[in-house]
């Protein structure tokens, strides 16, 4: 194998490999050789295939498996022999004929781009200091959310007399059947539907039209799909539902006591709130280590200053400007951004992907420094919880995930850095701030001079 350095600046290097045809030739003479006395062909004694004729069938194959093995290998060689940390994974651009290569006519020659660990020290937790919000849910607090879920489980009746209208509140029961250009279109029809007014179950504008409605009366109610619908061949596209009310139902409003409480399948009132308590509490700790996990970072970027890897940079604030020009188009940038030219988001928000690829960096190193490591159990738990997202494909979206490094890889980079994020809170000096619960859940603003 020959090796030549064609580029050395700052962070970037990229290699010259060229791996002589006969070592090709040589790692598939020895495949065939080990696979072939495990071989039934037909027409001959199993192990008494001639290698000729393994050649024949299964030599393009092999040798593919040849030449992956041997990117694989001599890339990690290369790496190795120059002492070279990556930052990332390397990328590789064949340089050779690929069907000569198959045919075992060429040498194998690629160029390998790599970006290096920049080398630099990171903090060392204990000398950090941090602040973390603490706010406890009062029993009105409580009160209220216990009010809320006896909302949501009231029971409606249906109303009687002889002016009766439909109310904002009430719940009707309807059939319906809507068309598109005069045509009923697939799931646009239905029968006994339970629909809370003003609830937002159905499309906008459909609900607030059946106001005033009466029992067994008909409503032509027009609307507008969404253009962001998740029927593609709807969205956008005006309809009319011919909307047959059947009953008016008024809510009846749910005592919140014991019996209440037995319903939702809790022994008594007082252990409802007590549940209702701990999810409030669970709640507000998740929005203080938020808070905490970011106070933290933003610690973390002022006290680190390194040159970035230039493919690692790039990489990030792709993806990123990716997603702001999505939003721009869909008309859903930030009310902050609307107003900025594209000169400007450019500007802040590549300050933003050099926040966060050294802030990557940062915890790798302090995760490696102190061995943090994500175990297959955590991983495979982080696969099982986005397969489950998926419903009836859950099991088929799971085998997937399994069988991809780098989907793994994806989700085991949360779980990686929050471990290290752990073990730096752990380590560092935490004290804790009683704050309002508005404080508390106020959105954060950027870290100065990230503005454009």
């Amino acid at each position: 194998m020959q090796v030549v350095e064609k580029s050395g600046e700052g962070l970037s290097r990229v290699y010259g490999v060229t791996v002589p045809v006969k070592d090709l030739t040589d790692r598939l003479e020895a495949r065939i050789a080990e696979i072939t006395p495990t071989l039934n062909i037909k027409g001959f004694r199993p192990g008494k295939v001639p290698t000729a004729h393994v050649r024949r069938l299964y030599g393009k194959a092999l040798m593919s498996e040849v030449l992956d093995q041997t990117l694989s290998e001599t890339t990690q060689k290369v790496l190795d022999d120059n002492n070279v940390r990556p930052a990332g994974e390397p990328d590789l651009k064949l340089e050779s004929d690929q069907n000569a290569l198959i045919e075992g006519k060429a040498d194998l020659a690629y160029e390998i781009a790599v970006d290096l660990m920049p080398d630099f020290e990171p903090v060392d937790p204990p000398t950090l200091s941090l602040t973390r919000p603490v706010y406890e849910p009062t029993e009105a607090e409580v009160d209220e959310a216990v009010a809320e879920l006896a909302k949501q489980n009231r029971t409606f009746e249906p109303r009687t007399g002889k002016a009766v209208k439909a109310k904002d509140g009430d719940q009707v029961l309807i059939d319906f059947v809507g068309r598109v250009d005069g045509e009923v279109f697939e799931g646009g029809s239905a029968e006994d539907v339970e629909l809370t007014i003003g609830g937002g179950q159905f499309i906008p504008g459909f609900e607030e039209q059946l106001t005033g409605a009466k029992p067994d009366s008909e409503v032509l109610v027009k609307v507008t799909f969404p253009d962001d619908y998740q029927a593609a061949n709807l969205a956008g596209k005006a309809a009319e539902f011919t909307v047959k009310v059947k009953e008016v139902r008024a809510p009846v409003e749910t005592a919140v006591d014991d019996e209440f409480a037995t319903k939702l399948g809790v022994e008594s009132l007082e252990k409802l709130k007590e549940l209702v308590k701990a999810n409030l509490e669970q709640q507000y700790a998740g929005a203080a280590r938020f808070k905490l996990k970011r106070a933290l970072l933003d610690q973390l970027d002022s006290k680190h200053d390194f040159p970035l890897p230039p493919k690692m940079l790039e990489a990030e604030f792709a993806n990123i400007w990716s997603q702001v020009q999505q939003d721009k188009a869909a008309g859903e940038l930030p009310e902050d951004d609307s107003a900025k030219t594209d000169e400007q988001l450019e500007k802040e928000y590549r300050k933003i992907a050099e926040r966060r690829v050294r802030l990557g960096l940062v915890l790798a190193e302090i995760g490696r420094a102190h061995n943090v490591t994500v175990s297959d159990q955590e991983l495979n738990e982080a696969i099982r919880r986005e397969a489950i997202k998926y419903g009836p494909q859950a099991q088929q979206v799971y085998d997937l995930l399994r069988q991809n490094p780098n989907a793994q890889a994806q989700l085991r980079a949360p779980i990686f850095e929050d471990k290290v994020v752990d073990l730096i809170v752990d380590k560092a000096a935490v004290e804790d701030q009683k704050v309002s619960k508005d404080d508390l859940l106020k959105e954060d603003d950027l870290p100065a001079g990230y503005e454009a």
